[in-house]
């Protein structure tokens, strides 16, 4: 897999991205919340100001979470590959305080294998995780028509990632929206702008407390660094006169 032999060059290039982040962070500097995913979070076919991260950058401040960046690198028709591509591309753009991964639908829908998207999820979340960035997973369910096969398998692999992990898991996406016309937009595959905020309104309070661990988080690491800089120096060496 061609993602795999960049696993270590996107974690790398993750980890080097955060430094500046790492060392003395100010309050002011806000948390970093990126959203990796497809069509479904990206605000296809809503009115602009009207999708997933408007919505959600709504909610969290009204939620009293004002410090918070949100990047949406969500891109319309993107498989798991696809992401993946553009991670190893682009690392640094992609850094973050926490990751909203949601993706694998477009992969679902073309009947990819479900060993191959686990695959590119996996090498996705792993170079977050070597970052110390914190996931909340996106989850998807495959269509009936697959074949229970597929179905089982398919809709597995998100928990079995999560566990794996230390992800939290957002079952299903579109929770509460698919298959209700009145928040889905006439193709029936996409959530209309009340399918957006139903969404919202379903996984803010997980994403909250990973921006909650992520501020827990920098304020241990200002702390040690603050003790270590004011910690007294090592006496010189010596000379052997």
């Amino acid at each position: 897999m061609k993602h795999e032999l960049h696993c270590r060059g996107f974690a790398a290039a993750l980890l080097l991205a955060a430094l500046p982040f790492s060392t003395a962070r100010a309050e002011s500097v806000p948390l970093r919340l990126v959203i990796l995913g497809d069509s479904l979070s990206s605000g296809f076919g809503v009115p602009e100001g009207y999708g997933f991260a408007p919505a959600l950058a709504t909610r969290l401040r009204a939620d009293g979470y004002r410090n918070v960046e949100i990047f949406n690198g969500s891109m319309p028709g993107d498989t798991t590959s696809d992401a993946a591509t553009r991670l190893a591309a682009d690392p640094r753009g992609y850094s973050a305080d926490v990751a909203i991964v949601e993706l694998g639908g477009n992969d679902m829908l073309t009947a990819t294998e479900p060993a191959v998207v686990e695959r590119n999820l996996n090498w996705i979340i792993d170079g977050y995780r070597r970052e110390g960035t914190l996931v909340v997973i996106g989850g998807m369910l495959s269509k009936p028509e697959l074949g229970f096969v597929y179905n089982v398998t398919f809709d597995r692999l998100y928990p079995k990632l999560a566990t794996r992990w230390g992800a939290s898991l957002y079952p299903f996406f579109l929770q509460g929206v698919f298959g209700h016309p009145a928040l889905m937009q006439e193709d029936g595959i996409h959530p209309n702008a009340a399918g957006v905020q139903r969404i919202v309104a379903g996984v803010a309070p997980m994403i909250e407390r990973n921006l909650d661990a992520a501020a827990a988080r920098r304020k241990r690491v200002d702390a040690r660094q603050a003790t270590a800089d004011d910690a007294p120096s090592a006496a010189p060496a010596r000379f052997p006169f």
